[in-house]
């Protein structure tokens, strides 16, 4: 069984991480999204952007909803919260053995960023990096972006 893995703070949940689902759903017998939240970008984005689509319950409705389109998907969230380094970073060395109780073997983890090639190296060795659309030609979109919207409308054309 190949086994696969997708996180992210999805915060808000757009048409790129759909497209990361999907290419991961079509690779892989099996895959686990994992949504974190209360980490760092997550606090830094509530302190000046109240948008209501970003707040936990609405990105846990929307992944859920994602996930459920797909019979070999699965979805969870860690909460980051008490996982912080002294610095107020994530520590995403922490959040390793909290992904490995959902996902113990994987074969796959996806991105879209080459970046974190290094530490998914480091945390699941066994696995090969697959980077999806880093350069965003299919979806030219980022959570950034989207969050620099000033209309529900321009945000709504890129959000899932």
């Amino acid at each position: 069984m190949i086994e696969g893995f997708y996180g992210g703070k999805f915060l808000p949940m757009h048409l790129g991480h759909l497209y990361c689902i999907d290419t991961a759903a079509r690779q892989c017998d099996h895959v686990v999204v994992i949504m974190f939240i209360n980490g760092e970008d997550e606090q830094e984005v509530a302190k000046t952007n109240h948008d209501p689509e970003l707040r936990v319950e609405a990105r846990i409705r929307q992944a859920e909803r994602v996930c459920a389109l797909y019979p070999n998907v699965e979805f969870h969230v860690i909460d980051d919260k008490d996982l912080m380094l002294p610095d107020g970073r994530s520590d995403w060395d922490a959040e390793t053995p909290l992904v490995r109780q959902y996902v113990p073997k994987i074969d796959y983890v996806y991105s879209s960023e080459p970046q974190y090639g290094a530490y998914f190296s480091r945390a699941y060795p066994e696995a090969t990096h697959v980077i999806v659309d880093a350069e965003r030609k299919t979806y030219p979109i980022s959570a950034t972006m989207i969050r620099a919207m000033e209309t529900m409308e321009e945000k709504r054309k890129w959000m899932v």
